[in-house]
């Protein structure tokens, strides 16, 4: 039997509407797969609908048409927010372009805060947050605040945060973004480690030598995959 894919869509259509009622259609019947363990990233020009893509394979917003297996389960018809919010919680992890860090805590706190919400003890949770910024070569610096520690530091803090779930399905949202050239390829290889360690990545750039490090490259163009391998 074969082995189920990670992400399957299927002729799916998104559109937002106007306060006027105009329908506005950002995503136009995309067929997209990527396979359980894959590093995949998303380019396309602006507004091509690459943010949008995102949003529904992390299950941020509903799909107008078409179906969405994720990791073999049938979501796409899913509307009940709490069944949608335990997909996101549990089982993915998202990593940003500003990295969404709470100023007034430290990174420990920062990374600890997805257990809080899940009800995990303290203990646990920290303990495991310690872990995390440990194994991202931040052990020394996990009592600083967001204000106190660069950009390449502060996206490490995110990624650990991501992380403290154990989700099956990392989501980037232009991660290098606020990031120098040195700290981006840091992150990158902190991205082919994780994904050493079986877990799917979703990553959407704008930059060549960013997406280069990816399985595959998945082309958008005016809300349609023109290229489901594009050669950066």
């Amino acid at each position: 039997m074969s082995k189920k894919p990670a992400i399957e869509l299927k002729s799916v259509q998104k559109s937002y509407f106007l306060s006027n009622g105009d329908e506005v259609p950002v995503l136009k019947g995309i067929n997209l797969r990527i396979e359980d363990g894959e590093f995949v990233a998303i380019m396309g020009s602006s507004g091509g609908g690459k943010s949008t893509l995102l949003n529904i394979i992390g299950c941020l917003h509903p799909l107008s048409q078409g179906e969405y297996h994720f990791f073999g389960e049938d979501i796409g018809k899913v509307r009940d927010d709490y069944t949608l919010a335990f997909i996101r919680n549990k089982k993915i992890g998202f990593i940003f372009q500003q990295f969404n860090l709470f100023s007034k805590y430290t990174a420990l706190k920062n990374v600890a805060m997805p257990a809080l919400y899940a009800g995990q003890p303290r203990a646990i949770r920290l303990s495991k947050a310690k872990g995390l910024l440990n194994d991202l070569g931040l052990g020394e610096r996990m009592h600083h605040r967001p204000t106190e520690l660069s950009g390449g530091q502060q996206q490490r803090v995110a990624i650990a945060r991501s992380l403290m779930n154990d989700p099956i399905l990392l989501l980037a949202d232009e991660p290098t973004g606020a990031l120098d050239t040195q700290a981006s390829k840091d992150l990158m290889q902190i991205f082919l480690d994780l994904k050493k360690q079986g877990r799917t990545i979703v990553m959407v750039t704008h930059e060549n030598s960013v997406a280069k490090y990816a399985d595959r490259v998945i082309y958008l163009k005016d809300g349609v995959v023109v290229d489901n391998d594009y050669k950066v």
